[in-house]
């Protein structure tokens, strides 16, 4: 085909009209390019937000052992608190802590007694939201691997739990420390009647991504310290449990139970 008459091709026409597909090719591969990096960021988010929000292993309470002996039941709420309490109590008690917090085992020191009485007479459920608030003050992680061998606990044998929770709290490490081992751990909860089972459990950390996740949660929430003490959804002043050198009132949550089932 011809530009000219006469059958001669233009070569002005030809060069620009070559120049015109190379720019049209180049916008092409520029656009595939750009559409490959976008759809590459896309993914890369897509896969970070999906680490982000992988909870790993979720820790639950089988309805085989939630029915405890007291008529208690015992669940994990969406908070990733063990909750452990007669359904129709009007007070509910949420102890935020951390099982190598010296305040949260004073707290337990001066409170457990009342806590348990309450749960057993239908006053109150109590939730024990352990978190790993402190894992840098040991150099395993402690407050992690606590924290699972209490999910552990929970799910073998949630009847077991407060008396496991005790001791855990008189055989805590100091800060700074090492931590009590794995094995000391699970010397611990076969102590307080769990059957063999929960050795694997505290051994393979199973709860390790929930924990960090519920966490974060908690001390987003607002939580800056342990032990932070909630009941019935309003925090409580720790300066109204303590006495005037710092310690814990023995059994001043007695008072604060009592208060909010009179309501």
């Amino acid at each position: 085909m011809s530009n000219k008459p006469g059958g001669k091709t233009n070569p002005l026409a030809a060069a620009e009209r070559a120049d015109r597909n190379r720019k049209i090719l180049i916008q092409v591969g520029v656009a595939v390019v750009l559409v490959g990096l976008i759809a590459a960021i896309g993914i890369g988010i897509a896969v970070k937000n999906a680490d982000k929000n992988d909870l790993g292993a979720t820790p639950s309470i089988a309805a085989a052992v939630s029915q405890l002996p007291n008529g208690a039941t015992a669940t994990i709420t969406d908070n990733g608190a063990v909750r452990i309490g007669k359904p129709d109590a009007k007070v509910t008690v949420r102890v935020v802590a951390d099982l190598q917090c010296p305040a949260c085992k004073a707290f337990e020191a001066a409170n457990a007694q009342v806590l348990k009485d309450a749960v057993d007479n239908g006053t109150a459920i109590v939730e024990y939201n352990i978190i790993s608030f402190l894992d840098k003050a040991s150099t395993t992680k402690y407050s992690s691997r606590a924290a699972n061998a209490a999910y552990c606990v929970a799910e073998a044998d949630p009847s077991k739990y407060l008396g496991w929770l005790a001791t855990m709290y008189q055989q805590q490490p100091a800060e700074g420390s090492a931590g009590l081992t794995d094995d000391q751990l699970i010397t611990i909860a076969k102590g307080a009647g769990l059957p063999d089972s929960v050795g694997q459990c505290v051994k393979d950390n199973s709860y390790n991504k929930y924990i960090g996740a519920k966490t974060k949660d908690v001390l987003n929430s607002g939580v800056q310290s342990t032990p932070t003490v909630f009941v019935n959804g309003t925090q409580v002043n720790n300066q109204d449990l303590a006495l005037s050198n710092g310690q814990f009132k023995p059994d001043a949550m007695a008072a604060v139970i009592a208060a909010a089932a009179a309501k």
